[in-house]
């Protein structure tokens, strides 16, 4: 077997120097963004975006907002308007601080994930272990299973939804948090078998951070993320931030504005006590999209990628929903889930959308970007609940509209290229013995290379002969594309995939006639 194998080593080799391929001719460059000018149309919709926001603070009565467009982890645009406090009439500007409320909890998620990759949290270990108060819980069912680190993770603990309540925790002290697990806490659900909402879960993942580091949980946040990542301007109190550039919080009463009692840090700080600008808030939204294409290179200080990514993958399902918006008259299917500390969905308009809002007395915040296109957008409000979540869908809209808001090109591989090559030329004049070099073993197998050769020959006749490549190849991933061969009065649409090998070899070809008019590219699952 040994020389079986080295025997097969040899081949590649020689196959891989005849034809021109690297040895490692599988591997592929990241994905690219193909339009150099994407920055300059994306600025083309920002004197609309601020129309946009200006209307939004006006209709909705908030006294101070703050934005920005966030691209290639870059702050584009930023501005701010209105008021950070009403009675002396201050105004708000872009270093200006706001409580960001449920945001925070991508703070502590990524906390989490820091002392898990450095080998001191498990996620699938019951949360008990680091948390002793826990082990006490009594749970709602004989087979139900010990909360995990995920279950927190992903609100899928078992706890009921908690946003009206967990809104008054942030005062809560560790012996409060530690005195109320011990009294026991009701369930809404089994662990591990449904998505809700949970505060309280988030509290406990502050409580891990603090034991396992052996350090506060504002200490270690200020520390371990803030601090490297540069975000001066963020904290967990508001007493740190500087009376000339606080933002105070409002609410809307018989048609005044009444100032909210500014919240406390404490054992809720976790899932809701962070403040930050809008400057600030922007690298936190730049190292997220950072994360984005899995490549080579040089790694966050804070975070390696893998994990950022995991952050913005689903780790539980929340229900779908289908929205119909009445002036458009279109229907808009939304699916997705929870990853860790994040929200994330899938849309027609936008693909995938990793999102958090964030709303507590006086505040309303919300942070979205879209992964493959290398865009993001956050907004500040100093008004209780402000409903950013339409408009900075609209925003995302009108960077769309620029026709730049595209995702980065998936790029070949050497291999897929080499592979393109040879399958071109069979196409022109087929030769079985290079069909043989380019065939993965299962080709053959499921249709017979005389067979195709005259499936093909037949195609190539009937568009005329003398076909040749004929503008891009388009790639769906490193080791699958299409493209078109133009013939002397018909086009041939040919597609390749290749195998999980080493060397990699087509495994699926499909070649067939084109229509006037018709174009490559992948068919469309959903519309806008």
């Amino acid at each position: 077997m040994r020389r079986c194998r080295a025997c097969l080593s040899a081949l590649f080799t020689a196959l891989t120097a005849a034809h021109g391929l690297p040895a490692q001719s599988s591997l592929a460059p990241p994905p690219t963004f193909a339009d150099p000018e994407r920055v300059a149309k994306f600025t083309r919709a920002l004197p609309r975006i601020d129309s946009l926001m200006a209307d939004f603070a006006a209709r909705n009565r908030v006294p101070g907002i703050a934005y920005g467009v966030i691209v290639d982890g870059t702050l584009l645009h930023v501005r701010a308007l209105g008021l950070r406090e009403v009675p002396t009439r201050a105004v708000v500007d872009t270093s200006s601080v706001f409580r960001i409320a449920s945001m925070t909890k991508s703070f502590t998620a990524l906390a989490i994930l820091q002392l898990r990759d450095a080998g001191r949290i498990a996620l699938d270990t019951p949360a008990e272990t680091y948390v002793p108060e826990l082990a006490g819980l009594r749970y709602p069912t004989s087979d139900a299973p010990r909360i995990t680190v995920r279950h927190l993770l992903t609100h899928s603990a078992g706890f009921p939804e908690d946003n009206p309540w967990g809104d008054q925790q942030l005062a809560a002290t560790d012996d409060d948090l530690a005195r109320m697990l011990r009294t026991g806490v009701p369930f809404s659900n089994a662990p591990g078998v449904a998505y809700e909402y949970s505060n309280l879960g988030f509290a406990l993942l502050g409580r891990i951070v603090q034991n396992v580091s052996g350090m506060p949980y504002a200490r270690y946040i200020q520390e371990r993320v803030l601090r490297p990542l540069g975000m001066t301007s963020t904290t967990m109190e508001a007493r740190d931030v500087p009376a000339n550039r606080l933002a105070h919080g409002y609410r809307v009463r018989d048609g005044e504005w009444i100032e909210e009692a500014p919240l406390p840090d404490g054992s809720f700080g976790a899932m809701g006590g962070m403040l930050t600008s809008a400057a600030d808030l922007s690298r936190w939204v730049a190292l997220m999209l950072d994360a984005w294409p899995p490549r080579d290179g040089a790694e966050s200080s804070v975070l390696r990628r893998s994990s950022l990514r995991e952050m913005q993958q689903v780790g539980r399902m929340r229900p779908t929903t289908v929205a119909r918006d009445a002036a458009a008259e279109t229907l808009s299917l939304n699916a997705g889930g929870y990853g860790y500390g994040l929200g994330l969905t899938q849309t027609c308009a936008f693909g995938q959308v990793i999102a958090h809002s964030g709303g507590l007395p006086g505040f309303g915040s919300m942070m979205r970007w879209l992964p493959e296109y290398g865009v993001g957008i956050i907004a500040l409000g100093n008004r209780t609940y402000t409903p950013w979540g339409g408009t900075v869908d609209q925003a995302l809209a009108m960077l769309a509209e620029t026709g730049a808001l595209q995702p980065r090109v998936p790029q070949p591989s050497p291999v897929l290229l080499a592979m393109r090559a040879q399958v071109s030329q069979l196409v022109q004049s087929w030769d079985q013995s290079l069909a043989d070099q380019t065939a993965a073993m299962n080709l053959f197998l499921d249709e017979p290379g005389p067979r195709r050769a005259a499936a093909i020959a037949q195609l190539r006749d009937a568009a005329g002969g003398q076909c040749r490549n004929d503008g891009p190849f388009v790639v769906e991933n490193a080791l699958r594309g299409q493209w078109r061969m133009q013939c002397a009065t018909g086009a041939l649409r040919v597609g390749i995939t290749l195998a999980p090998t080493e060397p990699a070899r087509v495994q699926q070809l499909t070649v067939t006639a084109m229509r006037e008019g018709e174009r490559l590219g992948a068919v469309a699952t959903c519309r806008p």
